[in-house]
């Protein structure tokens, strides 16, 4: 017996030194059942506040993995968007060790074992595992890209491989209950879309309790080529990173996000969206000029709130620095980045977005509808757009540039609500008042009217 038992005790030490810990801290998640947001299989809401860690998995070692997705825990992000694959001609890690075989997407180079301290054994994958497995610890969520949408654009990614490619992807990780897919990446779905089929339908045959969406283009919506696949359980949108001079083609929204979100909002059948894609945190307007002005953290708090209030199911955040892992020495660094991305952790933007995810959640959550009805009067444009969301007792309106609110009380019911002024820099509150529900209201933000000045007005009702 004691033979027996000494032999079942080195097994299970042999298993533990292969393996990852894993802590289920990240329960599966579903659509809601209204079906405009996401919740935990337990049935809590789920607010998807993202990062874009585009290039997680092949710039940053074990030890700066930790550090970053620590940080990202702290700050209340719970999705970091990454790419599986960036580029199937150089597809190596920071280790050295290349994802495929000759380049071909159908087969993937993996080894016997997986301990980090056996180079032999530790392959790219295994580092993908180890990754993915200490987001779950932290309760933040991988939303994987298979393969980059260029790649695919540019003819590496035959049908027939993407199809193998999918099968085997999604049988390795369809247990992780931390891993949602993103289909596409930065790519019209009509640019190839029998490949994005092929990869969403596949995925979904094995990840039957993973959610899926699909990464569009620029100023594109998934909605527009994938609506009404079954796969697609949410919507994804990507607003873009020009500003409204700079989108001359007139068949876009420009800064617009909000226009985005109402679109896929009034859609059937009724599906979650969110912007996937807006302006990233220090990156040049327009994108490839470095002589431009660069994109702040007061612009990216207008984008966030601007398509949540519009029926957004969450909202990804981005810094040029960060999803780029940009590091001092790189030769390979676009978009005019400054910063590296350990300066860049700390960025304003990047650390304000909490108090977003922080108002949302702290009102009933699953009867949040949008609400421009709340708002007297003609309805102003561009920085002058003013955003309304609201449940059964409250309601939220956003300003952000400190604009006098007109605001519509026949709305709202009780007889008296309570006001308040919300900071989105900070998440403060501050009380105005109680008020009785008479006519039309106005409402005064403190401080100077101009960019960047943003509240939120917060009413409350019995």
């Amino acid at each position: 017996m004691a033979l027996k038992i000494g032999l079942i005790l080195i097994a299970i030490l042999l298993i533990s030194c292969n393996s990852f810990t894993i802590n289920e801290s990240t329960p599966n998640l579903r659509v809601s059942e209204n079906k405009r947001f996401l919740e935990t299989e337990n049935g809590d809401p789920f607010f998807w506040l993202g990062d874009t860690g585009w290039l997680l998995f092949t710039k940053l070692n074990r030890e700066d993995a930790e550090k970053y997705l620590e940080d990202r825990r702290q700050k209340g992000f719970n999705v970091v968007q990454v790419m599986v694959l960036q580029n199937v001609m150089k597809s190596v890690n920071i280790y050295g060790d290349s994802a495929l075989i000759d380049h071909n997407i159908a087969k993937p180079l993996t080894t016997p074992g997986n301990s980090p301290d056996d180079a032999y054994q530790y392959d790219y994958w295994d580092h993908v595992d180890y990754i993915i497995n200490l987001a779950r610890q932290k309760g933040i969520y991988m939303a994987l890209v298979p393969v980059w949408g260029s790649n695919v654009r540019s003819g590496h990614v035959p049908k027939d491989q993407a199809r193998i490619y999918a099968e085997w992807l999604s049988e390795r990780f369809k247990d992780y209950s931390n891993v949602i897919w993103v289909n596409g990446g930065d790519v019209m779905g009509s640019d190839s879309i029998a490949i994005w089929k092929t990869i969403g339908s596949t995925i979904r045959k094995t990840s039957h309790s993973q959610l899926i969406t699909y990464h569009p283009f620029g100023r594109t919506q998934s909605s527009t080529w994938f609506h009404n696949e079954r796969w697609l359980d949410f919507n994804m949108f990507q607003s873009g990173h020009r500003r409204y001079n700079q989108d001359t083609t007139g068949l876009h929204y420009g800064e617009d996000n909000w226009k985005y979100a109402v679109d896929d909002y009034n859609k059937t059948p009724t599906k979650p969206m969110l912007d996937g894609e807006p302006s990233y945190e220090g990156i040049p307007q327009g994108l490839h000029d470095p002589s431009q002005p660069y994109w702040t953290d007061s612009d990216v708090r207008r984008y966030a709130y601007w398509s949540v209030f519009a029926g957004a199911c969450g909202f990804t955040y981005g810094d040029n620095a960060i999803m780029q892992f940009h590091k001092e020495g790189d030769t390979d660094s676009a978009y005019g980045v400054k910063d590296t991305w350990k300066q860049a952790l700390n960025a304003a933007g990047a650390s304000e977005m909490k108090y977003l995810k922080q108002l949302i959640l702290s009102r009933p959550y699953f009867e949040r509808i949008p609400a421009q009805n709340l708002i007297a009067g003609e309805q102003k444009e561009k920085y002058d757009y003013i955003a309304a969301t609201m449940g059964k007792k409250y309601a939220f309106i956003y300003t952000w540039n400190g604009s006098i609110l007109n605001i519509n009380l026949s709305k709202i019911t009780g007889s008296e609500f309570k006001a308040s002024w919300y900071n989105p820099r900070n998440g403060t509150s501050a009380p105005i008042g109680s008020f009785k529900n008479e006519g039309i209201k106005v409402f005064d933000p403190p401080g100077e009217r101009e960019n960047g000045n943003d509240r939120v007005l917060v009413l409350d009702w019995k």
